[in-house]
């Protein structure tokens, strides 16, 4: 389900219209392409499903080209180095910056630090600090309100969605990580 929205909600509506839908679109000069990218992450799952190919639609094929990627920093916070290395290699091949943080309580420092983040990507299980209690306290701050967070979980667990998005994450993807989905996301979220 999508939601297209041409005016504001409470944060309160915000969470009730989340747990209903899987995307919430804001009429915006960009709305359209945030659709267009929402539509291809649709076919993709599709795709995925009756796992038979579709055409390449134009827009399919410009994504190989698309730059919306192209020298953004994304904070990964994950605990697991096969991870780190994995997203990192994929994001740093789409000519992104990286920087790594192996727990919550580092990712905020480095938030900090790094006044430049456009994304985080957050693992959910770490020690330290989870990245539960991470993304609330991200939420919490004033100044880091409109950087997208996306949670990354090993545990597809009942409720974990929902969960994830109460404390404050713009969307969820579960491990192992499907790069093109991810980085389908990340278009998403960056575009806003």
């Amino acid at each position: 389900i999508i939601i297209y929205l041409d005016e504001d909600l409470s944060s309160k509506d915000e969470v009730q219209l989340k747990r209903l839908s899987d995307v919430i679109i804001r009429d915006s000069s960009q709305s359209k392409d945030r659709l267009m990218d929402e539509l291809e992450l649709f076919l993709y799952k599709v795709q995925e499903v009756e796992n038979a190919p579709f055409p390449k639609s134009a827009f399919t094929e410009s994504l190989s080209s698309e730059t919306t990627l192209q020298n953004r920093k994304v904070l990964l916070a994950d605990d697991d180095m096969r991870n780190v290395f994995a997203l990192t290699t994929l994001l740093e091949d789409n000519d992104m910056q990286v920087v790594t943080a192996n727990d919550g309580k580092e990712a905020l420092a480095l938030l900090e630090e790094h006044s430049d983040i456009d994304i985080v990507l957050m693992d959910i299980m770490m020690p330290e600090m989870d990245g539960y209690e991470a993304t609330k306290l991200i939420r919490a701050n004033k100044k880091y309100a409109h950087i997208p967070v996306i949670a990354l979980t090993a545990k597809a667990m009942q409720g974990d969605r929902e969960r994830t998005l109460e404390a404050g994450a713009s969307d969820y993807i579960t491990k192992p990580v499907d790069n093109a989905r991810l980085l389908s996301l990340m278009r998403v979220w960056l575009t806003k």
